[in-house]
């Protein structure tokens, strides 16, 4: 019996948004090696907002960012850059 480790990544980054801070939490979706991430942030009443993005042509897109409010989605490229440097310093990029 072959037993597999795989490696857990859970980050939480604060990021402005509309001249406030938010904390935004990363975690990678291990099934099958996904090139995928959930992140959650709360809005301005404190609602969890949930989204995922997913690896594409070596950029992490959003799924979905219609779906999003526009100041989550105009943040695409930061949360990109941050999900990267996390994967060169915590993580395995794959």
């Amino acid at each position: 019996m072959k037993i597999e480790f795989i490696k857990n990544i859970q980050f939480t980054k604060l990021i402005k948004v509309d001249g406030q801070l938010r904390e935004f939490n990363f975690r990678k979706v291990n099934a099958k090696n996904e090139n995928k991430f959930t992140v959650d942030v709360s809005d301005d009443r404190g609602r969890r907002i949930i989204f995922t993005m997913i690896k594409e042509d070596a950029s992490w897109k959003i799924v979905s960012p219609d779906d999003l409010p526009p100041s989550v989605a105009k943040n695409e490229p930061i949360l990109h850059d941050i999900i990267e440097e996390e994967l060169k310093t915590g993580g395995s990029a794959t």
